[in-house]
């Protein structure tokens, strides 16, 4: 079963998860202010791998990924092209789960908004207040780090360290340094809710701890998020938990960064790509295959020759699809068997997806090779699985064009139908029941088409 670097211990972990059992997966998603970029494109795609793979493997996930749909940087929008707050995040919500469509990322179960979670966030503040582990200031209520004795694990560095290299929030009123804000106290022109200790609105530690708890429970599988989240957020997201006693995550897993140069991709640095823009120039399946041949804790740069290359990939594949569109049913093989052998070891070797894709494709090479020499049926079994352990990896790669018939049509109506309502675990069920027939769904302008 699968073993995964772990962010607090900082070594590779089996998870002992068992077929069957259901695992929670948290991962912290999106702020929504603008659209989403390659780099959440990465983030989005790593994590679809890891839960596509588990429930690969058997196990029943639980996968949650919050949205904030409150904060300095949607309010600070909002004020600049007079909307509102709700405006802004509703609009940028919209854009990422549409990008992370098109990515062939399965949805959540569980999308929880912020704002939703308002009045838990405020129990959780008066919870540690008495406990002793938050204290008032005028400006909103703190968390006292210096309770949580082993502040700054998930970083591996003394607090000395992390002071000379973090930026820290100063106050006067702060008794550390770390002490993060748990509650903001309300600001003129900025939205707030009414709390026993104030009005005001949570801080952004606050609103992930409290949607994990509340919907995974305590001691859940699988904690996820980016690297540059691993200080302060997550450290401050487990403070929390650590302050009123109640276990938390198991395994942290972090994914690397995706870099512009030496620099990481952000909006606020100026020097993203969004994925939109992506979409208009390239097949959304290249920036999968590209993140499936980076380890996901590395670095990953892209640059248009390597997604140019994934492309020429894709290609590959798709002409050995067509192959072997029309072969009869052929059974596994020795060679198939190996592949599989393969594949499970590498993916259940803390994902390593590089591996496992050089080994597809080596296998993709040689059934090319099995059907040159006029090994039909070799070659077909080996094609085929080929193409199957990819789309486990959710790399769909059809078999050749044609028109949809009208099962597909009706598919694809009964899923956008789903989607409409809201339904997004059925309209994930019909979209792999299209691909399972050989169609790849496209969302874009405000519709969707069927292509082989």
């Amino acid at each position: 079963m699968l073993a995964l670097h772990d962010t607090a211990s900082g070594r590779v972990v089996p998870l002992g998860l068992v077929p069957g059992e259901e695992a929670g997966l948290y991962v912290c998603g999106p702020t929504v202010y603008a659209p989403p970029h390659l780099g959440h494109g990465r983030l989005v795609l790593v994590f679809d791998v890891l839960r596509r793979w588990l429930e690969h493997r058997g196990v029943r996930v639980r996968h949650v990924e919050n949205v904030t749909d409150v904060d300095d940087k949607i309010i600070d929008r909002a004020l600049r092209e007079g909307r509102s707050p709700g405006a802004v995040a509703e609009e940028a919500e919209a854009q990422w789960w549409a990008a992370a469509d098109r990515l062939g990322a399965l949805r959540p179960d569980e999308a929880p908004r912020a704002t939703q979670w308002i009045p838990a966030m405020v129990a959780l503040v008066e919870q540690l207040l008495a406990r002793g582990a938050a204290y008032a200031t005028s400006d909103g209520v703190y968390l006292d780090t210096t309770v949580v004795p082993d502040y700054g694990l998930l970083k591996h560095q003394d607090l000395g360290e992390l002071r000379a290299g973090a930026r820290v929030a100063r106050s006067d009123e702060k008794r550390s340094d770390f002490d993060f804000a748990l509650w903001k106290a309300a600001k003129e022109g900025e939205p707030s809710w009414d709390a026993p200790f104030g009005a005001g609105r949570p801080g952004w530690h606050t609103e992930c701890v409290v949607m994990a708890l509340g919907l995974l429970g305590e001691d859940f599988a699988l904690h996820g998020g980016g690297a540059d989240l691993v200080f302060p957020h997550h450290e401050n997201e487990r403070a929390q938990a650590v302050a009123l006693g109640r276990p938390f995550a198991r395994c942290w897993v972090h994914s690397g960064l995706l870099t512009v140069g030496d620099e990481k991709m952000s909006k606020s640095l100026g020097n993203f790509v969004t994925l939109d823009e992506l979409f208009s120039e390239t097949d959304p399946r290249a920036l999968r295959l590209l993140v499936l041949r980076a380890h996901y804790r590395s670095p990953l740069e892209v640059r248009p020759e390597l997604l140019e290359d994934a492309a020429r990939a894709l290609e590959r594949l798709e002409s050995l699809a067509r192959r072997v569109a029309d072969a009869p049913p052929a059974s596994a093989t020795a060679e198939v068997h190996a592949l599989e052998a393969t594949v499970d070891a590498a993916m259940d070797d803390d994902l390593d997806s590089p591996r496992a894709a050089a080994a597809l494709f080596s296998a993709a090479r040689q059934a090319n090779a099995l059907l040159d020499a006029g090994d039909v049926t070799g070659g077909t079994a080996l094609a085929r699985s080929v193409l199957a352990q990819f789309a486990v990896l959710g790399l769909v790669v059809a078999s050749g064009g044609g028109e949809p018939d009208a099962e597909a049509l009706d598919l694809l109506g009964r899923r956008e139908a789903a989607r409409a309502a809201g339904d997004y675990a059925a309209a994930d069920a019909l979209r792999d029941a299209l691909a399972a027939r050989g169609w790849r769904v496209e969302d874009a302008a405000g519709r969707s088409r069927l292509r082989r």
